[in-house]
């Protein structure tokens, strides 16, 4: 059953506090403010900021980190998560994949609605990410949803929904394909990978990307960031803020290197082809100002124009994947569940539950 549902407005859901969403029932998103658009800092606001470590070790997550020791190409590994019970009467459990520019603390308002209605949420920092270790080894989204798996049978965990983002999307896809037994449902919030960027995207050597990296600055990853919202609210500034004190900590080169790796996965390993093999129930919550473009420097111009179509890509894949639906938010961009957090938690919760977005 395929479903375009659009983005709906009212005053009366308007019960979040901050990130957290404890006790919303809203039917509806969150109604448009009508004061001014907020317009993206262009001065450096966190020169002084002090720096953070490889694995973020002063930065806070919004609940409690453990470690998972495994190894990940023979390399001893940490993989960072927190694993959040539900509130009340246990419906199951949730696993998170977070995006590339992200780490599973942007997970919040989502754990936070989740656990209220019921669900264990499981949410690690995949390996070359946020507070997990970041070998310097050739990445595979093979390898990261085994290490998942090691992590959830290390909990006794034998059957999970997925809820993942952008490049987590891609991890997603490919762990629904490893193991379909264990997973429930699938919700795809904007993925990568609906399209294949190894055709578009010319390869890029480690060490150019490394130059690129280092040579980033904190207005322009700002500016990077800012494609991804279409409207800046101060509240992104904290992804800001995480990437300029690594920038001033001792480890900002190792952290660099770790985001080319990772880049290389995306543009070499396209999960495009497994979307028709996804048999569990899967919902795609696709914001509809979304045009993210892997790799968008390199490709030339006139693929760029064929490429990040979101509203598009949405509707394809919601054909392709068997028992798909798709739920449409008209004013959000790449990360829906920031920006319309109270929406994307009442939609995702009735999937789960079994009724209708």
């Amino acid at each position: 059953m395929k479903l375009n549902i659009q983005r709906m407005r009212s005053a009366a859901v308007m019960c979040l506090a901050g990130w957290m969403l404890a006790g919303c029932n809203a039917t509806q998103s969150p109604a448009v403010s009508q004061a001014p658009k907020a317009a993206a800092p262009a001065v450096d606001l966190y020169t002084k900021a002090p720096g953070l470590d490889l694995a973020l070790t002063d930065w806070s997550y919004p609940y409690p980190v453990s470690k998972f020791a495994t190894t990940f190409q023979k390399q001893p590994v940490t993989m960072a998560y927190m694993d959040v019970p539900a509130v009340g009467t246990s419906r199951g459990v949730v696993l998170m994949f977070h995006g590339k520019n992200f780490a599973s603390d942007y997970w919040a308002p989502v754990i936070a609605g989740l656990t209220q209605a019921g669900y264990r949420v499981i949410a690690p920092d995949q390996i070359g990410f946020g507070k997990s270790s970041k070998p310097d080894v050739k990445y595979g989204f093979d390898e990261l949803a085994s290490t998942t798996r090691q992590l959830l049978s290390s909990l006794g965990i034998k059957k999970v929904s997925v809820v993942a983002n952008s490049m987590g999307g891609m991890v997603a896809v490919r762990f629904a394909r490893l193991y379909p037994q264990i997973v429930s449902k699938l919700v795809l919030e904007n993925p990568l990978g609906l399209e294949d960027y190894s055709k578009d995207i010319p390869p890029q050597a480690n060490d150019t990307l490394l130059r690129l990296e280092m040579a980033q600055t904190e207005q322009t990853y700002r500016k990077f960031l800012n494609s991804y919202f279409p409207t800046w609210k101060p509240e992104y500034e904290k992804f800001v803020e995480l990437y300029a004190r690594v920038k001033n900590g001792p480890d900002y080169e190792k952290y660099s290197l770790a985001s080319v790796l990772t880049y290389q996965m995306i543009a070499a390993q396209p999960t495009v082809q497994d979307l028709p093999r996804l048999f569990m129930p899967t919902l795609l919550v696709i914001g509809q100002k979304d045009r993210t473009v892997f790799g968008r420097r390199f490709a030339p111009p006139e693929a760029v124009k064929a490429l990040g179509n979101f509203p598009e890509l949405g509707k394809k894949a919601a054909r392709t994947i068997p028992h798909a639906q798709l739920v449409t938010v008209e004013q959000a961009g790449h990360v829906p569940h920031i920006e319309e957090p109270v929406f994307f938690n009442q939609t995702v919760i009735e999937f789960l539950r079994g009724t209708k977005p």
